[in-house]
C-alpha cells in the first residue's frame, strides 16, 4: 500500500522504515528537511510541503501522524483535511486525548473523511521488535488498513501462546488489536501509560530501598552493601516481577550503577493524568496510579535515587532525555 507519514521523530521515522521494509511505499514529511532527506535516502518519497505530501498519496489517500498530541496535531488535521477528499483517511498515531478523537472524528465524518487513532507503544525499538498497537474508528475502515497494523506489529515471534488462546480469534496474538469507535484505541493506550507509570515506580521505590539498604542509621548487623546490576539481572530470570521495564532497568543499571547521569527529574506526558481524570469521571479508585503521577510532579521539586531510576527507564524505552534545566539544577 501507498501511505504518507507525517513525522520523522524518533518513532515516525522507524514507523516509515518498518513498512518500507514490509513493502509499503512511503511518503515522508516534516518540518525538518534533513529528517526527510534522510528517509527519501532509504527508499521513501519526499515531499516538500503538506500540498506536495497530499498530491503524491496514493487513492484512496492514507495519512499517518506521528507528532505530539494537542496543539501541532490539531492544526495538522485541520490543515490535511482541508486538502483530502472524501473516502481519504487520516491516521493520528500519537497520544492524543480520546475525547478529541470523538470530536475530530465527528467533524472529519461531515467531509466524508475517515478518521481512526492508534494508540502506539514500541518507543525507540519499535522497528526491530515491532509496535503494539490499540485501533479505534470506524471498524470496515480498520479493516481496510489492515495490512499496514500487520506490517508495524511485532506478530506473534516466539511468546508461549496463552492456554485457551487457540479458542480465540482476532488480531491480539498478532500485536493489535481493534479496540471500537473512534477514541477507544486512545483510550485504552492512554490506561496502558497510566498503567506503566504505576509499574515503573514500583521498580524504582524497590531499587531505591536497596540502595539506601547500608545506610549508617540501621544496625550494624541490618547493613547490606547490594549490586544492584545483579539485583535487576537475577530477577530478570525466572521473577514473576519479570518484564520489558525490567530489561531496561537492568540495562541502565549495567551502564551505570549510580545512575548519576539521570537528575531524577520526570517529565508526564499526559496519559497518566488523562488516565486518573478518566478514573474520576467513572468513580473508580487508583490510589497506585494516581500516586505515581504525583511522584512525577513532586520529582521537579527534589530528587532521589528511585526518580532517577525512573528518568533512566523513560529514556531507554522512548529515548525520552531530561531538558537542560534539570541537568543545571541536579
Amino acid at each position: 500500500m501507498r501511505l504518507g507519514m507525517v513525522g520523522l521523530g524518533r518513532m515516525g521515522a522507524n514507523m516509515a522504515r518498518r513498512l518500507m521494509r514490509g513493502g509499503h511505499e512511503v511518503v515522508v514529511t516534516d518540518r525538518s528537511a534533513d529528517a526527510v532527506k534522510a528517509l527519501a535516502s532509504e527508499g521513501a518519497i519526499p515531499s516538500t510541503s503538506l500540498d506536495d505530501f497530499v498530491s503524491k498519496l496514493g487513492s484512496p489517500r492514507i495519512a499517518w501522524l506521528m507528532i505530539p498530541a494537542g496543539d501541532a496535531t490539531e492544526s495538522t488535521v485541520q490543515a490535511l483535511s482541508q486538502k483530502m477528499k472524501a473516502g481519504d483517511a487520516l491516521i493520528d498515531g500519537g497520544n492524543s486525548y480520546f475525547k478529541d478523537d470523538v470530536r475530530r472524528a465527528k467533524s472529519l465524518r461531515e467531509k466524508g473523511l475517515h478518521y481512526v487513532d492508534v494508540g502506539t507503544s514500541g518507543g525507540v525499538w519499535g522497528l526491530e521488535r515491532g509496535y503494539c498497537m490499540m485501533i479505534g474508528g470506524p471498524k470496515e475502515v480498520v479493516e481496510q488498513l489492515d495490512p499496514i497494523f500487520k506490517t508495524l506489529a511485532p506478530g506473534r515471534g516466539d511468546i508461549p501462546r496463552t492456554p485457551g488462546r487457540e479458542k480465540m480469534s482476532g488480531t491480539a496474538e498478532e500485536g493489535y488489536i481493534y479496540c471500537g469507535p473512534s477514541g477507544a484505541g486512545h483510550f485504552v493506550k492512554m490506561v496502558h501509560n497510566g498503567i506503566e507509570y504505576g509499574i515503573m515506580q514500583a521498580y524504582a521505590e524497590g531499587f531505591d530501598i536497596f540502595r539506601n539498604a547500608n545506610k549508617p542509621e540501621l544496625p550494624k548487623d541490618e547493613q547490606y552493601n547490594l549490586n544492584l546490576p545483579d539485583i535487576a539481572e537475577v530477577w530478570r530470570r525466572g521473577s514473576v516481577i519479570s518484564s520489558w521495564l525490567l530489561d531496561l532497568t537492568a540495562m541502565a543499571l549495567a551502564e551505570n550503577p549510580t545512575l548519576s547521569e539521570y537528575s531524577g527529574f520526570v517529565q508526564d506526558s499526559g496519559e497518566g493524568r488523562w488516565t486518573i481524570q478518566a478514573a474520576i469521571d467513572e468513580a473508580v479508585p487508583v490510589d497506585v496510579l494516581s500516586a505515581a503521577l504525583f511522584v512525577r510532579f513532586r520529582s521537579r521539586q527534589g530528587h532521589t535515587f528511585a526518580e532517577q531510576m525512573l528518568s533512566a527507564m523513560r529514556q531507554k524505552f522512548g529515548g525520552h532525555v531530561e531538558p537542560a534545566t534539570a541537568k543545571k539544577s541536579a
